[in-house]
């Protein structure tokens, strides 16, 4: 019989890791649920879609909802297959039930004592990093509580910062309050670039910019106020189809000598229909 391994990752789609990593790091990913409405049969990714039933005035905007027990319980069964232990990380519980999800699967097993499931409090790059930053203490051969007590700490001192082109997709989501989407409309009609982020598990404004004429500096500008030259940084990009957006912040980054990218990717459906296209969001970790 073949000797299970330690630790294996389970994870939701909302970390956006590019496909090389998850299927490196042999991560088992569960999907969330997408009706795109009428958007459906348009042709193209999520952000295609969207812009053309913007063209069409059709509804744009998807309905998203958390990954199901059974999802998480099939998951769970065939990880455990191959490792001794999982570590389920998942999206940030102010804004999904999808980690309540997961703890009620957790429980209903007979094996709930070697499933861990973990809130990243975060989504997209932010989540992406505390995945990887597990990984990585699996791979020091710590104890699973060690490295549960180091995730604790290091959700704490990671870090989420976005722009929207529009922030109607995520008001229509019910991610954050109307009022505020119509204030950071009036701020982008004034020319501002309001920048939002994730405190504490939830969608808030962070910052508002004026001067700074793209998206890549304002967020870059927004990074180098909030890190130290002395701190080790992990570094993820992630945008809504705005490939140049992202590539710039990318080379601005790369002039920072105490940041490592540790990816950079388009984000997926499920992020996506709340961003709409055309965002960008920059995350970061200070944890070592």
């Amino acid at each position: 019989m073949k000797t299970k391994q330690k630790i294996g990752i389970v994870a939701d789609e909302g970390g956006d890791l590019p496909k090389e990593l998850i299927e490196k790091h042999r991560i088992s990913i569960v999907p969330f649920k997408v009706d795109l409405g009428q958007m459906e049969n348009l042709p193209g990714s999520i952000f295609q879609k969207i812009r053309e039933a913007e063209k069409r005035g059709l509804k744009s905007f998807v309905k998203t909802s958390q990954p199901s027990p059974g999802d998480f319980l099939n998951a769970f069964r065939e990880k455990l297959k191959e490792f001794e232990e999982i570590i389920c990380i998942t999206v940030t519980s102010k804004h999904s039930g999808t980690f309540n999800s997961a703890l009620q699967v957790k429980n209903f097993l007979a094996e709930r004592e070697r499933i861990h499931v973990v809130d990243s409090m975060s989504v997209s790059g932010g989540e992406g990093l505390i995945i990887l930053k597990a990984i990585e203490l699996i791979s020091q051969g710590l104890k699973t509580r060690e490295i549960l007590d180091k995730l604790k700490d290091c959700i704490l001192k990671t870090n989420l910062i976005f722009l929207l082109k529009d922030p109607k997709w995520l008001e229509n989501s019910g991610r954050i309050p109307k009022v505020l989407g119509a204030f950071l409309r009036k701020m982008q009609n004034l020319g501002f670039h309001p920048i939002l982020g994730v405190k504490r598990g939830r969608v808030v404004p962070v910052g508002v910019k004026k001067g700074i004429e793209d998206m890549a500096s304002a967020l870059f500008d927004e990074l180098k106020k909030k890190i130290s030259e002395r701190e080790k940084i992990s570094v993820a990009i992630t945008h809504a189809d705005n490939e140049f957006e992202a590539k710039k912040l990318e080379n601005l980054v790369k002039g920072l000598k105490n940041c490592e990218i540790k990816f950079l990717n388009i984000i997926g459906e499920i992020v996506g229909g709340l961003s709409g296209p055309g965002a960008v969001a920059l995350a970061w970790q200070t944890c070592t």
